[in-house]
């Protein structure tokens, strides 16, 4: 039976309430070119890295420069994540409770390491993270597996023995991809459903003793579809 070695959270909807100050953001920029962020804009916005979003506004846009408007974003989601990103509920309440419980964790964001290191200097000041990766720290970001292939080989543990906390279809991707176990907590966009995913309204539901039953379990679930929990 696989116990649980590690739990590995995104940051940006999952623990911090910074989604919406990267839609703004995007929104904002969006803007000054002509184009008006709508709901159809989301799946390449929510939960992406800022080149990402960049190509998606020149795609619908035809601008020329992407490492501009990527600069431009960057430049327009630090300054609203300096003012302060409040807690998602019950985020607060979980670390201090892996904290008591020695279960080691990481933060895995597709933020830039600025972006990591305010909101880890502020909102999430004196949480005792085993380290942190951003989208500087690997070739590639979410949706690949790169980043918690990397934290789980900075653990030196498997993959499957790590609980990734995520909030949006392409951070559930990549740690699908890596051979975690997925916790979803969605924030601004719905996760379908998959293996080894499992899923909560809140991190006010979950504890953690449900993270390690949800690692244990993982071999006995379906193979399609995914399991709600209270835990």
């Amino acid at each position: 039976m696989t116990e649980l070695a590690a739990v590995l959270f995104d940051m940006d909807g999952t623990l911090v309430d910074t989604e919406i100050l990267w839609w703004e953001a995007t929104a904002e920029t969006a803007a000054r070119i002509g184009h008006r962020l709508t709901d159809a804009d989301a799946p390449e916005v929510v939960g992406r890295a800022v080149p990402d979003t960049a190509a998606h506004l020149v795609r619908v846009t035809g601008h020329p420069d992407a490492d501009g408007l990527a600069a431009e974003l960057a430049s327009a989601f630090q300054e609203r994540v300096d003012r302060g990103a409040p807690l998602r509920p019950g985020a607060g309440r979980l670390l201090a409770e892996l904290a008591a419980a020695d279960v080691p964790f990481a933060l895995v964001s597709a933020s830039p390491r600025s972006v990591v290191d305010s909101v880890v200097g502020g909102a999430l000041a004196h949480v005792p993270f085993a380290f942190t990766l951003s989208a500087d720290d690997t070739a590639r970001t979410k949706p690949h597996p790169d980043p918690y292939r990397a934290a789980a080989r900075r653990f030196g543990v498997p993959e499957s023995a790590c609980v990734a906390v995520e909030d949006s279809p392409d951070g559930t991707a990549s740690a699908d991809a890596a051979g975690c176990t997925v916790l979803v907590v969605p924030s601004m966009l719905p996760v379908p459903e998959g293996p080894g995913r499992v899923f909560a309204e809140s991190l006010e539901e979950v504890s953690v003793a449900g993270l390690r039953r949800h690692v244990a379990e993982r071999r006995d679930r379906p193979t399609a579809g995914g399991t709600t929990t209270g835990a």
